[in-house]
């Protein structure tokens, strides 16, 4: 299988990322083809002189956090693999990149604890942020592949690979970016790995709070927080869903790499063939 350069769009004005333009020997043709804290106080947060941190998730919040320590659950043992699995990344900017105020210590400045917060207005570097979510699968029948913005393969919910993109946010707003997988056909998956990317040249991971979120048809929302500072980061394995003997599980993975899809898939083995692309300005509309 011979690799090749594969534009999606004009390069010019355009943005790039990586495109799959080869599989490997065996298995299915498949047309998808493009690749690609909660509760501290407000004096808590003066005296250790930071901003706020991401909601984690308790039992308050409905939630399960994966964390180093609690890295794995089970959908199977919740009653949860079954039905749509929504699959939500969201993310926002840092505040101290936004130019947003700087904490003083509470004892050298007791007095700026009560003055009003002045506005500020966000920097160019908020627009410039643009990470997408996507997904590399393999089934249980050997197919290879992946669902993701870039060039418009968005997969499909009822009929393999059993998923579906809802579009692509470019800013992060209030939904962010969704994928949906249909575990009513966990059977036909093996494994399937999301991950979020970032175009070249964007200082996305190092400039914001992301979080991907997985919401099971029972039981309590799953986070998992991509809080690690990598300023020279392009792409984040984040949670890997795997069917073993049966059993959907949930295991987070959140490894930072320099380089696109292609380093995702030998780090993980898929053997998939990458070549460079293109988004458009037009596949943002």
């Amino acid at each position: 299988m011979i690799t090749r350069e594969v534009r999606a769009g004009s390069e010019r004005g355009g943005r790039r990322g990586f495109v799959l333009v080869g599989r490997p020997a065996g298995g299915r043709r498949d047309e998808t083809a493009v690749v690609g804290r909660a509760g501290m106080s407000f004096l808590d947060n003066l005296w250790r002189g930071r901003a706020s941190e991401f909601d984690a998730g308790n039992a308050a919040t409905n939630a399960i956090e994966l964390t180093k320590r609690h890295q794995k659950v089970s959908l199977s043992k919740q009653n949860a693999a079954a039905g749509h699995l929504r699959v939500n990344l969201s993310w926002r900017m840092r505040t101290s990149d936004i130019g947003g105020p700087k904490r003083q210590s509470v004892l050298r400045h007791p007095f700026r604890a009560l003055r009003p917060e002045e506005v500020q207005a966000h920097s160019q570097s908020m627009v410039n942020v643009d990470l997408d979510l996507g997904c590399l699968y393999e089934l249980a029948d050997g197919t290879k592949g992946v669902v993701q913005p870039l060039g418009g393969f968005l997969g499909d919910i009822n009929e393999p690979p059993y998923m579906r993109l809802s579009g692509d946010d470019r800013f992060g707003s209030g939904s962010g970016e969704t994928m949906y997988i249909n575990l009513d056909h966990r059977e036909a998956f093996r494994r399937m790995l999301v991950f979020v990317y970032i175009y070249d040249q964007t200082p996305a991971f190092d400039r914001t709070h992301a979080v991907v979120t997985l919401y099971p048809s029972n039981g309590p929302r799953i986070e998992i927080g991509l809080d690690e500072r990598h300023p020279q980061a392009r792409s984040c394995a984040v949670v890997m869903i795997e069917n073993v003997k049966g059993e959907i599980t949930v295991r987070r993975e959140v490894r930072f790499v320099y380089g696109f899809q292609a380093e995702l898939d030998r780090l993980y083995g898929w053997g998939l063939q990458w070549g460079r692309g293109y988004k458009s300005k037009a596949e943002r509309s």
